[in-house]
């Protein structure tokens, strides 16, 4: 234990000075905020570490922090480059990523909560700049100081590769029988981040499915990106059950995904036989982690064609502090 005293020794406390100040001089100092995304209860939903003012930060020093987190991502909030609301950068613990929906969410509110966007009243639209292209976000003002966020994909719905079911339920450690293709095979989907969705028979098959290694290098070495949606539709309180596996991006599960389950959204209105219309779903996902989370997804459908897709939810502040960098 340190002695700052008035009893310490003159030497100690010449020591214990000269070494703030070599700390002080070769250390950034960066603040940070923690919260769970969608949800409205500390500790369930997806954790998330935002950095509302991360300039100075080098993609090395960007990736260690997210490391550090070992959160399935981190963001890092810089000035707009293209006269928007801000830059956001977003880190997994092994890659950065060019969207996300959980992170988008998340660092909305974190800049409302502490007032770096500015005092608005009921509701404000921002953009976010990232890779991937522009994110709007709308921020709906609640009682007790709260917010209801919700982000559009900042890209189109577009389909990749579809798959084999036996490939598939080999990498989440199923029978092959417990993959429905009614709707569609499993297939890759992406609306900013791409995903490979399949639906399950039940939520017994969802809650029983696990990650298989091996079966995951399977989908790398066909050049299948492995990051995995699978979901049921659900009779109760909520239209649709999902979980969500990317091992190879150092995320084992996923609590909450927001831009997989957007992409679940727009696939379900692409294959909806009506042409015009608008849709939405509430989708329960990470009880099997137990931190269960509740997402809205909603899209809008013209002339047989997804034109946008959304997807919202709560979010819940659960600490602050700084981050040494050396």
């Amino acid at each position: 234990m340190l002695d700052c005293s008035a009893n310490a020794s003159p030497v100690y406390g010449r020591s214990l000075l000269r070494a703030l100040v070599i700390l002080e001089f070769n250390t950034m100092q960066y603040k940070y905020y923690i919260c769970d995304v969608f949800t409205n209860k500390r500790f369930g939903g997806n954790q998330l570490a935002v950095l509302p003012d991360a300039s100075g930060l080098t993609d090395k020093q960007m990736q260690q922090i997210a490391r550090e987190f070992n959160y399935s991502e981190s963001t890092f909030v810089f000035p707009p480059e293209k006269g928007n609301t801000r830059k956001v950068r977003i880190f997994t613990p092994s890659i950065e990523v060019p969207f996300a929906g959980h992170p988008n969410i998340g660092t909305a509110f974190v800049l409302a909560t502490s007032g770096i966007i500015g005092e608005f009243y009921e509701k404000t639209e921002i953009v976010f700049e990232e890779k991937a292209g522009l994110v709007p976000i709308t921020l709906h003002k609640l009682d007790a100081g709260s917010f209801w966020c919700e982000l559009q994909a900042p890209e189109k719905i577009t389909f990749g590769k579809s798959i084999s079911v036996e490939i598939f339920a080999s990498a989440i450690s199923l029978a092959p029988g417990k993959i429905i293709t009614d709707t569609h095979p499993p297939q890759i989907v992406s609306v900013g981040l791409p995903f490979l969705i399949a639906e399950l028979q039940d939520q017994s098959a969802l809650e029983e499915a696990s990650v298989n290694l091996n079966g995951f290098k399977k989908l790398a070495a066909l050049d299948i990106i492995p990051d995995v949606h699978i979901y049921t539709r659900s009779n109760d309180e909520f239209d649709i059950r999902a979980r969500v596996f990317a091992p190879f991006d150092g995320v084992p599960e996923d609590p909450a995904t927001g831009s997989a389950n957007c992409a679940l959204g727009g696939l379900l209105t692409h294959y909806n036989d009506e042409s015009d219309g608008n849709f939405e779903w509430l989708i329960s996902q990470g009880n099997e982690m137990d931190r269960p989370s509740s997402l809205k997804a909603r899209t809008q459908k013209k002339d047989g064609k997804v034109i946008s897709t959304y997807i919202g939810g709560n979010c819940v502040m659960v600490s602050e502090g700084i981050i040494y960098v050396d």
